[in-house]
């Protein structure tokens, strides 16, 4: 699937680097899995480091930066939701562990594959209204299904945390 030379090349690299969150987007065949797999990587890391939850508002910002670059980048290679774009799938996994305490989520880890897992199943499947806001006008469809999906499965690890416990 990646992404083809002609589309490489009309992108600025900084643009390319934020579009693909570092490359993984480029990768063959499953960008998506891939970008959220790196998502899920980065959470774990800022995880070690935070005493806060702040995967809300950051999914929330990264969202809004993303719609005028994302948009910049359909117009630039002349794609509409092109697979290699997966910084709408880094927002949506960061919103999967959004409503989990950091605590848990560092004494437990295994829930940030479970969060990566219930983040991807959302993302493929598209239930509950996901499909429909995946039609939205340029980088807004592109960006706001993933976050719905995000969401979905932010609560959904919640849940399963909670009663895990």
């Amino acid at each position: 699937m990646g992404i083809d030379m002609k589309e490489h090349q009309k992108l600025s690299k900084l643009s390319l680097i934020y579009c693909t969150f570092f490359g993984s987007g480029l990768l063959p065949k499953m960008p998506g899995t891939y970008g959220s797999l790196a998502a899920m990587l980065v959470a774990y890391l800022i995880s070690l480091f935070s005493i806060i939850n702040f995967f809300f508002i950051f999914s929330v910002i990264l969202f809004f930066i993303s719609i005028p670059i994302v948009q910049k980048a359909m117009k630039q290679s002349k794609t509409s939701d092109p697979g290699w774009i997966v910084i709408d799938e880094v927002a949506g996994q960061w919103l999967s562990f959004a409503f989990t305490p950091i605590a848990i989520l560092l004494d437990h880890p295994w829930l940030f594959l479970v969060g990566f897992i219930l983040f991807r199943f959302f993302d493929i499947i598209k239930p509950l209204g996901i499909q429909s806001l995946e039609k939205l006008p340029g980088a807004w469809g592109v960006m706001s299904d993933d976050m719905l999906g995000g969401f979905y499965a932010g609560i959904l690890l919640a849940l399963l945390a909670i009663h895990a416990l």
